[in-house]
């Protein structure tokens, strides 16, 4: 049987994959993360591809606090950048396929129409930049890869927007809400079920793709949305993003266009207030 190997096991989009990995039979999934499994250990990991027959390898594993990598530079580019590299050798070695998870935040947001795969990348926080260079390290070393940029991951799992939003309403009667970023929310169980779809039709349609959901958003209108399907009343007030100070500064427009990816790959993709209906029922 084929093995699929998933690091970062405890994060939010793993804890998806998860949930519908019995869908693929034909597959025995490992899970890992710290402390079996340190991916920005080079011996480690390829010890573990030494002794773990592994035909493919989903990199979930990822530093993923914005605002924290400011201050915590060090260990934002070994998780993100060291750690990408460090899989990508016993890839190479194995001639195991890599399916690497990266984000919106490899672009600046200066321009506003959405991002393509070829659009210049510059990112304006430390984890863009980690997260640019992570893929940088993979596409110097393999040709095997596929390297999935993705905006504003939302799930029933883990730390993310929408279980912030539920959480505040709970202890509030009105909130502020950033109204002028402008992107895609995403649902984790949306992207779960991309990712094994590449691994189930064995592509070899190897690249850079996006995928986000359907649609384009504001921060303020994913909250609206999410208070409206979960039914809580709450006063939800727009403000610009100079009136919210953050350590990272974040791209003002980061739409991603997925052109690419529904053509080559002949995905279909839900809208997102759509799949956060369907989020919210889950949690429910």
């Amino acid at each position: 049987m084929k093995s699929v190997l998933v690091t970062g096991s405890y994060g939010q989009l793993a804890a998806c994959i998860k949930d519908i990995a019995n869908q693929y039979p034909k597959y025995s999934f490992i899970f890992t993360d710290l402390p079996e499994l340190d991916i920005t250990n080079k011996e480690e990991v390829l010890t573990f591809f030494k002794n773990n027959n592994v035909s493919w390898c989903i990199n979930c594993a990822a530093y993923t606090n914005v605002d924290k990598a400011e201050s915590e530079k060090q260990i934002s580019y070994q998780v993100n950048e060291t750690g990408p590299n460090n899989l990508a050798q016993p890839c190479n070695e194995y001639k195991v396929k890599l399916i690497h998870i990266s984000t919106d935040f490899v672009f600046d947001g200066k321009i506003a129409i959405p991002y393509s795969e070829n659009d210049k990348t510059k990112p304006i926080s430390v984890y863009g930049d980690s997260k640019l260079k992570g893929e940088k390290a993979i596409t110097s070393i393999l040709d095997n890869y596929f390297i999935i940029r993705t905006s504003w991951l939302y799930s029933e799992h883990g730390n993310n927007f929408m279980k912030t939003m539920l959480k505040l309403s709970k202890e509030r009667d009105e909130i502020n809400i950033v109204s002028n970023q402008i992107g895609t929310p995403t649902y984790g169980g949306d992207l779960a079920k991309v990712i094994l779809e590449i691994v189930n039709t064995k592509s070899n349609q190897y690249g850079i793709y996006h995928y986000s959901n359907e649609g384009v958003a504001s921060w303020f209108d994913f909250a609206k949305s999410i208070f409206k399907l979960s039914a809580v009343e709450i006063k939800v007030n727009p403000i610009p993003a100079k009136d919210y100070p953050t350590p990272a500064e974040r791209p003002q427009f980061s739409v991603l266009d997925k052109t690419k990816i529904k053509q080559i790959l002949d995905i279909k993709i839900p809208h997102w207030e759509e799949s956060l209906n369907r989020a919210i029922i889950n949690l429910k």
